[in-house]
C-alpha cells in the first residue's frame, strides 16, 4: 500500500533517492535512470490515450500496460537482494510478457506484411505510439546496460523488449484504421 501525505521530503536534496529496499542511490544511478525512463514511457502512453477515444479496446490495453509499467518500475526500484527482504517485492512475471505477445499477435494479424520501413508518422495516436516506442527502447537499453552491472529480473527485460515491439505494431494497426503507414522512401530527397 502506498501512502503519500507529503510530496516533498527533502531527502533527495543531496542528489540521492531511496530504492524500494531502502538503499539510497545517486539520482543519476543506472538503476534509477532505467526506472525513470520506464516512467517516461508510461507518461507517453498517457499522451497516446488522449487519441484513442474511437478505439476503446486499444485504450483498455494501454490502461493495462500503464499499470504494468508501474509494476516494472517497482521491480527495477527494488534490487534483487542476497538476503530476503521483509516483504515480497513486486516483480514482472512471464504471464505479463505472454500477454504482450498475445496482443502483438492479435494486432499484427490484421496487418499486411511490411515491405518498407515506416516513418514515425500517420495519425496523432500512431505518432505518439512511435514516440512511446522510442522511449521504451531507451528504457530497454538502460536495463540491458544495468544487467552488465547488477542482477535484474529476466522477465522485466523481456517485458521491455516486447513492449517496444507491441508499440510498433499498435502504431501500424492504428494507422491501418485510417490512411495507413507513412513509408520510408530511400533516397527520395536526393
Amino acid at each position: 500500500m502506498v501512502v503519500l501525505n507529503k510530496i516533498y521530503t527533502r531527502t533527495g536534496d543531496d542528489g540521492t533517492t531511496a530504492l524500494g529496499s531502502g538503499e539510497r542511490r545517486a539520482k543519476h544511478d543506472l538503476r534509477v535512470a532505467a526506472y525513470g525512463t520506464v516512467d517516461e514511457t508510461n507518461a507517453t502512453l498517457g499522451l497516446v490515450r488522449l487519441h484513442l477515444s474511437g478505439l476503446p479496446d486499444l485504450d483498455a490495453t494501454m490502461a493495462r500496460i500503464q499499470n504494468d509499467l508501474f509494476d516494472l518500475g517497482a521491480d527495477l526500484a527494488t534490487p534483487e537482494a542476497e538476503e530476503p527482504l521483509p516483504y515480497e517485492p513486486l516483480r514482472i512475471t512471464d504471464e505479463q510478457v505472454k500477454r504482450l505477445e498475445a496482443e502483438i499477435d492479435r494486432l499484427n494479424g490484421d496487418l499486411e506484411p511490411l515491405r518498407s520501413f515506416v516513418l514515425p508518422a500517420g495519425s496523432a495516436a500512431a505518432a505518439h505510439l512511435h514516440l512511446a516506442r522510442t522511449v521504451a527502447r531507451r528504457a530497454e537499453r538502460l536495463m540491458s546496460e544495468l544487467v552488465g552491472h547488477e542482477k535484474i529480473n529476466g522477465a522485466a527485460l523481456r517485458y521491455a523488449n516486447r513492449l517496444s515491439d507491441f508499440l510498433f505494431v499498435a502504431a501500424r494497426w492504428v494507422n491501418a484504421q485510417g490512411d495507413g503507414d507513412v513509408l520510408w522512401v530511400p533516397g527520395k530527397n536526393r
